[in-house]
């Protein structure tokens, strides 16, 4: 007996796919936070989305034929998705404040029970915290460059460490804190980026031996074994 026609086989597995509702989560610029802080960085919202970032979510979403209701992740989230009856969240929140921001929504989530994209707690609260992944990192024998971490900027500097050194914000993403400085060929200009990066983000600086070579992203998709 023949196969079917590979269209046809397409057309028959696409009938058989489940439609789902999605709750498409993010945080928009728009909406962060107005702490009133004339100090705050320039790029202190860096990590948060755009509408036009969004709306091409939601135009692939539907595009697979699911219903798409768009929400911003808050501190109500749990009552706005109690008016929907949801299938799953797309998430895409980096959340406003906090060392375990990107975390926040996802415990939310797994508080009610709802199923979501993207990684879990300890991953997302982890990952964030770079010196924490880096002593992970360590006790796992995975490579990783020398650091120190700086709490004041006024600590002695780890005679182990080598110059030049990369300097950056401990709790950040999306390359906040991370300008033509950040690379420091000697104490006097490590000793400078780390006190500016203490004072503009209030946190640790992370310190780390450079290693020139090419910056490359890398997304993973699939779940977990």
């Amino acid at each position: 007996m023949r196969d079917a026609p590979r269209e046809a086989r397409r057309t028959c597995v696409e009938t058989r796919m489940k439609k789902f509702t999605i709750a498409l989560l993010y945080n928009l610029k728009i909406n962060a936070p107005k702490n009133g802080n004339a100090d705050q960085p320039w790029d202190a919202w860096n990590e948060l989305d755009n509408e036009k970032s969004v709306a091409g979510i939601e135009r692939a979403l539907r595009a697979g034929g699911h219903e798409v209701l768009g929400m911003e992740g808050d501190a109500n989230l749990i009552q706005k998705l109690a008016h929907y009856k949801i299938d799953i969240a797309f998430n895409t929140c980096e959340g406003h404040r906090g060392g375990a921001r990107e975390s926040q929504i996802p415990a939310m989530l797994d508080l009610i029970g709802m199923p979501y994209t993207g990684s879990g707690v300890t991953a997302l609260a982890l990952a964030l915290d770079k010196p924490m992944t880096k002593r992970v990192l360590r006790f796992h024998n995975l490579p990783t460059p020398q650091f120190q971490t700086f709490i004041t900027g006024e600590e002695p500097i780890d005679a182990r460490l080598k110059f030049p050194l990369f300097a950056k914000p401990s709790r950040e993403g999306s390359g906040m804190g991370v300008t033509a400085k950040s690379v420091c060929e000697n104490a006097r200009a490590l000793r400078e980026q780390v006190r500016f990066i203490i004072a503009a983000y209030d946190e640790p600086a992370l310190v780390e031996e450079f290693i020139e070579g090419r910056e490359i992203t890398t997304g993973l998709l699939g779940n977990a074994p």
